[in-house]
């Protein structure tokens, strides 16, 4: 019986990564499958997936928002970081209202994770990187406005929150249709800690 944490994994622990491979299990699994399997995955293989898919799949804004879902729609992306506890989280996103739906120019959006009422939201705004096809979650900005449903708009530079997201830009990258592995900077410095995400179909 297939075992997707288990192939993924071992994917990850050949002498050579080859991200098509990577990419082919996940995109073969039924989202629960695929989010169970990105799940598993341990600070040295989100490593060590990050840095094995640098330049492979460019990542844009409608990958994580795709065109058909309307402006203020939440959606989110189940994830795995690399903290010592509270591991699993969901980063959820939307599109602004207003925005082009193909080619939107930011996301808005908020960590939802069992330490919020302690750290905050953690607010960002998702823009494309320069240079490189990539995106970048970056917690310096908030959005203009408070999406419905979504909690109290919090700049990230205050209280706990400055400690967790404060001076944050993360980087992403693509994997596959719906996963993305992403590396934490702070005031453009890496930090060492990394996180993989699943968006939901």
């Amino acid at each position: 019986m297939s075992n997707p944490a288990a192939d993924l994994k071992g994917l990850l622990g050949e002498s050579s990564v080859v991200p098509t491979r990577i990419e082919s299990l996940l995109d073969a699994l039924a989202h629960d499958e695929r989010v169970s399997a990105i799940r598993s995955l341990g600070r040295a293989a989100q490593r060590r997936l990050y840095a094995s898919v640098d330049g492979y799949r460019p990542v844009s804004l409608h990958d994580l928002v795709p065109p058909h879902i309307s402006a203020g729609d939440t959606v989110r992306h189940f994830g795995r970081n690399t903290l010592p506890a509270f591991t699993h989280f969901e980063k959820r996103f939307c599109r602004p209202e207003g925005a082009d739906a193909e080619n939107p120019d930011e996301l808005w959006g908020f960590n939802f994770q069992t330490l919020q009422p302690v750290t905050g939201p953690g607010y960002f705004v998702a823009c494309p990187a320069p240079e490189r096809p990539e995106v970048w979650v970056d917690y310096r900005r908030i959005p203009d406005a408070q999406p419905a449903g979504w909690p109290e708009l919090r700049r990230n530079e205050v209280g706990l929150s400055r400690f967790v997201f404060g001076h944050m830009v993360d980087t992403l990258r693509g994997v596959s249709q719906h996963v993305t592995v992403g590396s934490a900077a702070r005031k453009g410095r890496d930090i060492g800690s990394w996180f993989i995400l699943c968006r939901e179909p």
